[in-house]
């Protein structure tokens, strides 16, 4: 092990640093199990909470597999956080974007491989968008619909794909909902998403798809270009369009 003694004063992210590092310099490898907090606590110099906040960090972007009684383990060698950071500082066109390319693929796989209970869940989850009255209910609601349709598409990669965009994703869709210069695509075009993936027409369902996310992205970039074309002084009304203004989807 590498492993040396984390600085006095350090944040959980050093601890967190120096564990990803063992796994993506192969230290670690997928499917091994990881030293216990005890022992990586004694090595890093550091307290048991601060070992257990990292490994649960890596844990959530998937890097590494917590096994109640058993252990951790790794079930990652990516190191993620580069393109959360990317994710993070995304602009809304750039989320769009992502989430056009999903959507259509997601959507044209889901009519062939949905069950009956994929439609059933996608009927509540619906509901649930369409009855969604403050901006981040409809945030957390649309994307719950637009993961369910990826989950009904049956393909892991896929799914965590999407999973993985989805706070970004949220916090979009929330901001959009506030800016009334960009359209909504309403309780219609998502309807018409699940009934082609309920008919199992796969390019009805992918041009359903795209329908709902194109004309907010046009107005998305349109914006963008008006803001990035004015002078510093003159982005009376449209600053918050690249990371914060948004319409829904």
């Amino acid at each position: 092990m590498t492993l040396s003694p984390v600085p006095r004063g350090s944040t959980v992210e050093a601890v967190l640093d120096q564990l990803q590092a063992e796994v993506s310099g192969g230290a670690w490898r997928v499917g091994e199990r990881i030293p216990g907090e005890m022992d990586l606590a004694a090595r890093l110099g550091v307290s048991r909470p601060a070992v257990r906040e990292a490994i649960r960090a890596l844990a959530h972007v998937g890097v590494l597999e917590v096994r109640r009684g058993d252990g951790t383990y790794v079930r990652s060698a990516a190191d993620p956080r580069p393109l959360l950071r990317r994710v993070q500082g995304a602009t809304l066109r750039d989320v769009f974007e992502v989430q056009l390319a999903y959507d259509v693929q997601a959507a044209r796989l889901a009519a062939h491989r949905r069950t009956p209970a994929d439609l059933a869940r996608l009927e509540e989850l619906l509901a649930a968008r369409d009855a969604a009255e403050d901006a981040d209910e409809f945030g957390a609601a649309d994307s719950r619909f637009h993961l369910g349709v990826a989950e009904a598409t049956g393909n892991p990669v896929l799914v965590e794909a999407c999973r993985y965009f989805l706070g970004r994703l949220h916090e979009s869709l929330s901001a959009v909902r506030l800016d009334h210069r960009i359209p909504e695509a309403g309780p219609e075009r998502h309807r018409a998403v699940l009934d082609a993936i309920a008919a199992g027409d796969a390019d009805a369902a992918a041009r359903a798809a795209a329908a709902v996310i194109e004309p907010t992205l046009a107005v998305v970039s349109a914006l963008l270009e008006s803001e990035s074309a004015a002078q510093p002084g003159d982005r009376s009304d449209g600053a918050g369009a690249g990371d914060g203004g948004e319409g829904r989807a």
